[in-house]
This record gives structure tokens, sequence and C-alpha cells, in this order.
């Protein structure tokens, strides 16, 4: 490659381009790399070269080529960032520089530094795209170059690859980049995979290229009769897509059926549709097969019409049909919608379009504190295979495949979203949780009180609906954790006799706050209602020695709760498996509806609700600070796991008389356990669910009739049988 190859391709597709700028930076680059070799061997220079090159193939403007050319003069030769901007001024100096903070980036595999590092890509891609395109010019020819390096550094590289630059190529609709930087990367990653792929191909080559050459013939005439302007053109698959379809299909390579292919290129819209009509009048197609993205394009601007026939002599052909125009998009993706300087007056809609994702992945990383969750969405946005949906006024909607009526709520407007209570998909009431189909009209209907639910987290899809549901539970958590949080340090204060609205402000207050990390008293708050904090700690620090020493608590009673602050037995219910994010039961006793309970902070997990007589909370009376006042709600309407032993004289039958008399009050098992005892007494361990005590104490008496049963108990404590009873529960399953 050399640089007047370079300047005669930028010529081509922009007449009125500076070359000088392109030259100076050929000089500029070569001067610095001087003495400089690739590991290959080659001159260094021959890269930043191939950079270049690859950048005229997006059809890039002739700053971008030349930030290609010195796209490694910052971090791999000694001239600074500085002369760099003086010789060529701010845009390509900035283009250089963030490429440069790409090449840094070293993706772990530690989630907190490779949610980070994406945060970098994010960035760099929203604030200019072209530092991104130079990156992928650069990664696709040391692709191409991997041989010179260890395998271990082959490996990193390919993966790296595959996981970050082959999907942001993908994403931005460069085609003929993204299939180049796969077959590189696989190569390397799976070399035995390659080579057996490769020789394959090449072993019935000429047969596939006859058959090809004979379906060309025959479309071309039917074009012809028909007086349709059009190219048809054989289409090859490359090694990766092939080796991706075998392992999604589980198939060999001779079971593959959709090798050969052609692709049909037209004038106009119009005509896209009648070829269309042309083909499967000449083949019968085959069923589902068919893909209009004319119609409703991917996120990445891809249109084209594809289907499969049954063609000449029985061979399955895939054939896609697109304008001239279309293809260009398909091959340059984002390039294609390129305008340069004097043309850049006039927003580009089409490029605007295409980078919403990145925009909204840059506005909604915030709402991700987990940096798994914000890895999940960054590749979500880069993998996603979408569905199409319409509006009730016939909008499309791309969606994530698995989507639900709640993703689509949120795509058209987070308001929808926050608000969703039900929805209709062609005009049928579906559960929220119903997985959305291409094609499918949704309708969602909202109601004023309706909130979002963590619940919703287990279905929904998208990165936007995950962001702003998690976005609001947290602001709801720390509204609850500030209630919870004072109720807990006013309940504290009274134990100790004193008035809170005294010794809550003024200078002492703002000196033990400080001393105990906190900025102001709604921070202290929270942590003490997220368990973090012990108001017992804070108080002794607070309140003078005198008072310490001198405190009488109430064993017998709990304290009312000030005024201004809402009753902890309102505010804490066991509505907790729903919105309640604060509140779960104590998995050592499972108490139910009608146990007498009491509420317990957990250090970082809000308050566990617990039997008052759970054994577990024996070792627990030197914290009493941390015990709050929980009532059951009374309107509660859920089942309820318990664990319960019957013991009954061993006869044949009684199993069964059990298990009928347990169906007979509303009972279900969910496990159940038999052990026989020589004294001719069985005992009967189940898990059984019901809806509260009344409800159990009703069982109880109904099973104590049963002739031969001679004790009945519910056992408060394990929550599972251990691995012999649960042999014996499987086998007791198949008897």
């Amino acid at each position: 490659m050399n640089l007047a190859d370079i300047a005669d391709a930028v010529t081509r597709y922009h007449p009125n381009a500076n070359l000088d700028i392109i030259w100076g930076a050929y000089v500029y680059s070569a001067k610095a790399h001087r003495n400089q070799n690739r590991l290959s061997g080659a001159a260094y220079i021959s890269h930043p070269l191939e950079v270049a090159f690859n950048l005229t193939r997006l059809k890039m403007d002739e700053q971008t080529i030349a930030a290609g050319l010195l796209h490694d003069t910052i971090e791999d030769t000694l001239l600074t960032a500085e002369e760099l901007r003086s010789f060529f001024g701010d845009e390509i100096y900035h283009l250089v520089e963030g490429v440069t903070k790409i090449s840094q980036i070293q993706f772990s595999t530690k989630e907190e530094s490779q949610a980070e590092n994406y945060r970098k890509m994010i960035l760099a891609m929203s604030e200019d795209i072209r530092v991104v395109l130079i990156k992928l010019a650069d990664r696709a020819h040391n692709i191409k170059t991997l041989g010179s390096l260890d395998a271990s550094s082959q490996q990193r590289i390919a993966r790296e690859t595959l996981d970050i630059f082959v999907p942001i190529a993908n994403r931005l609709g460069i085609g003929w980049m993204k299939d180049e930087l796969e077959d590189g990367a696989f190569m390397y990653m799976m070399p035995d995979e390659h080579e057996s792929i490769r020789v394959e191909l090449a072993s019935g080559q000429n047969l596939r290229e006859a058959y090809v050459q004979k379906v060309r013939t025959i479309l071309e005439k039917e074009l012809m009769a028909s007086g349709i302007t059009g190219k048809v053109v054989g289409r090859s698959k490359h090694l990766y897509g092939i080796y991706k379809k075998m392992q999604q299909q589980g198939i060999g390579f001779h079971d593959l059926y959709d090798l050969t292919g052609l692709r049909i290129l037209t004038t106009s819209l119009k005509d896209c549709y009648s070829v269309l009509g042309q083909v499967h009048s000449l083949w019968k197609p085959i069923p589902g097969r068919f893909k209009d993205y004319i119609a409703m394009p991917k996120p990445n601007l891809y249109r084209s019409l594809h289907t499969a026939v049954i063609g000449p002599e029985g061979e399955r052909v895939e054939v896609q049909i697109r304008t001239e125009l279309m293809h260009k998009i398909c091959e340059e993706g984002i390039a294609a919608h390129w305008q340069y300087k004097e043309e850049r007056k006039n927003k580009n809609e089409s490029m605007a379009e295409q980078l919403t994702w990145v925009r909204h992945l840059l506005e909604t990383q915030k709402d991700f504190k987990n940096p798994k969750e914000f890895i999940n969405a960054f590749k979500v946005n880069l993998f996603s295979n979408e569905v199409y949906v319409f509006t009730p006024e016939g909008r499309v909607i791309p969606l994530q495949r698995g989507s639900t009526p709640v993703d689509f709520a949120y795509a058209v407007h987070t308001d929808i979203g926050d608000h969703c209570s039900a929805a209709k998909v062609n005009g049928k009431i579906v559960s929220l949780k119903y997985e959305l189909k291409n094609g499918d009209q949704v309708q969602v209907k909202t109601a004023k009180n309706q909130k979002p639910k963590r619940s919703w987290l287990s279905s929904v899809k998208t990165s936007k609906a995950r962001s702003k549901i998690l976005n609001f539970i947290n602001s709801i958590e720390k509204e609850k954790s500030l209630s919870l949080g004072k109720a807990l340090l006013y309940k504290s204060l009274a134990e100790y006799q004193v008035d809170p609205a005294e010794f809550l402000k003024g200078k002492v207050f703002d000196e033990t706050l400080r001393a105990s990390g906190f900025a102001n008293f709604e921070s202290l708050a929270r942590s003490i209602g997220l368990g973090k904090v012990s108001t017992h700690e804070f108080v002794n620090k607070l309140l003078p020695r005198e008072k310490i020493q001198g405190r009488q608590r109430k064993q017998s009673e709990r304290i009312k709760l000030q005024e201004g602050i809402s009753d902890l037995s309102g505010a804490i219910n066991l509505k907790c498996f729903d919105d309640d994010i604060l509140l779960s039961v104590g998995k050592c006793c499972h108490p139910v509806p009608g146990d007498p309970i009491t509420g317990y902070i957990t250090r970082g997990r809000g308050v566990t609700v617990h039997h008052i007589d759970c054994r577990n909370l024996e070792s627990l009376g030197n914290e009493s600070e941390r015990f709050v006042d929980v009532l059951w709600d009374d309107h509660l309407k859920a089942v309820h796991s318990v664990r319960i032993s019957i013991i009954a004289d061993d006869k044949p039958g009684q199993l069964a008389e059990i298990t009928r008399i347990l169906a007979s009050c509303d009972v279900n098992i969910t496990l159940a356990n038999l052990r026989q005892e020589s004294n001719e007494r069985a005992h009967f361990d189940f898990f059984i669910e019901i809806n509260d005590l009344a409800h159990l104490n009703r069982m109880f008496s109904e099973v104590l009739k049963i002739d031969g049963v001679i004790q009945v108990n519910r056992i408060k404590g394990h929550s599972r049988t251990n691995k012999k009873e649960k042999r014996v529960e499987r086998n007791n399953q198949e008897v």
C-alpha cells in the first residue's frame, strides 16, 4: 500500500478533498515511525497506510484519513501531543487522542474494570463516532497480522475482537468489516474448526459456482423478460458465519442447506417486490424463511428482502433482494451516510438514528450501579436480536427478541413504562410477561397509581426498561430507608427518655455526624434504615454520659414513634414480595400470617421478619435497638411454605389417606418424605403450602381425625431436607 493509492481512492468519492492534509499527515507519521518495524519485520509505516486505506473503504473525510495515518504517533513515538496539535489543529488532534485512549483500554475479566472500560468506549463513540471507526480500521489490519505474535496474544486479541469490535462493526452496519474481523479472529480462536470449514468449502467450490451460474442465468432472463433493470450476483458465506450456523442448529457442515446464495440488486423499491414475486413464481418458497427488512429495517439501518426457495435440482437457495442504495448502506453502514464539512449544515437524520443506541447507553449507564448490569446492557445493545412490533397507530417499534409489553411501553415513553398496568396484543389481553412476536400490534393501558415493580426485572429484556425500573426501585429504596432510619433513631432516643427534637440538632449533633462519617441527617438515617449503622452506636456518641448511664429501658412494650414519623406497623407488612424491597421473611422459622412476629434490622438487607419464638433471636437480645414492630397485612393473599411432621401407625393406605385429607383442605404438597420405624410407626415429613395460621390449624384438625394418626407438628427451622431424605422422597414419588 502506498499513499498514491490512498489519495486516488479519496479523490474518487470526494473530488474536492484537501489532499495536502493527508500528505502532511503521511510525512509526519513516516518521520515519527522512522527506524521502527512491526513484529513481522515490515516497516512500521506500512500499518498506518493500511489503516488509512481501510478508512477510504469507509469513504471517510480527509481529517479522518489523516488521523488514521497519525493514530499511533502519540502512543508509540517520541513526538508529543502538543506537537501534533500545533501541526494539525484541534480536530485531528482530538481524533488521534480518542483512538489512543481506546487503544489503552484493557478489557479485563473483572466486572468493575470491564464496566469502566465499556463506559470509556461508549463515551468515545458518543463524542465523535470517527474515533471508533479509526479504531475499527486499525483492528481490521491488525487481525490480519496476528501471525507474528505469540499464541497467548493471538488468543487475547482474537477474543477481544469477537467480543467487542465485531458487534460494534455490526451495530454500525459495516458488513465487510464485520465479516473480515470475524474470519480473522476465528482463525486464531479456533484454528482447527476454521481449517476444517475452509477445506470443506474449497472441496465443493466448483460445483457451487456452476450451480450459482445456472440459477443466475435463469433469473437474469426472467428480469429481462419483465423489463426490470437489475443485477444478479452470487453471494458466498464467510467462514465464521457458517460456523455460527452450525453451532446454533447443532448440525455438521454437510447438513447445511444454504451455502448457495444470490443477491439481486434493483434500481427501485417497487422493483424489489416485483422481483420477489417472480422468484416465488419460479420456485417454491420455503415457509417461514421470508423476512421483510425493507418495511421493517434493522436498527443498524440494514434493508433487504430475504427469502429461501427450492431451486433447480431440488437445492435450497437463499435470495436477497435490495436496491443499489440499500446494498451500499448494507456494506458501508454508517459510512454511507457520512457527510463532509461543506455538507454538514443539514442534519443527517439517518446517522442520528443509527447512533441513538449510543446516546441512550450514555444516558442510562448511570442508572446501573452494579457493573454486571451495565455490562449486560452494553452487550444487549450490541448483540440484540430484534423483533418488530406495531403501535396502534402503525408505528414500528424494534425491540430485543424476548421483549415484553413492559419493554414496549418503555420504548414508547418512560412515563408510559412507569405507569404500565395492562396490555393488549392483537386485540387480546395478555400478561405483562408475554413474549412479543414479530408483527404483534401492542396496546398498553396506563394507570396513575401504577408504579414499576421489582418483579418486572425478571422478564424485561431491553436495557432501557431495566435501567428505568432499577432507577425507580433505587429511589424508592432510598426513601424507605430514610423513613425507616428516622423511625429507628427516634425509637432509640425514646428508650433513653430524651426528646429527639432537643438532641437531633445543634452543634453537638453536627459534630457527632461528622465524627461518624456522615454529611447530613438524611445520609445517617438511610444508613440506619439499611442496617449499615447501629442506632445504639450513634446514640452513645451523641448523648451525655449521664444519660447513657442513667437510661431506663422499657422491656415489655414498644415505644410509640414520635409524631411526624409513620407507624412502623403500617410501613412494614408482608406485601414485601412485590413492592416493599426492604422486607424479607426469615428462612430460619418460616412465619405465616397469624403467627406472632417481630422485625430485625439485618445489616445491608433491611428488615427480616421472624417468628417471635425463633431460636435465632435468642442470640440477638443484646442488640435490642435493632428490633422493630411488624404486623401482618390483613389483605394479604399468598401461599406460604411450612414444614410439618405427622406420626401415624404404619399400615397400608396410610400415606394415601393423609394426602387425600391434605388435598381436601386445599393444601398443596411440595415435598414429601416417609420414614418407617421399628415400633410399627411411620413418620411423614411434608413441605406444604398454606394461606395462613388459621388454614394450618384447620388442616391439623382434619388430619388428627384420621384413624391411626398419633401426632401432627409444625417444624420451625430447616427449609430443606438432606440429600438422603431427597432420595427417599423421589423413591416414594415413583412408587
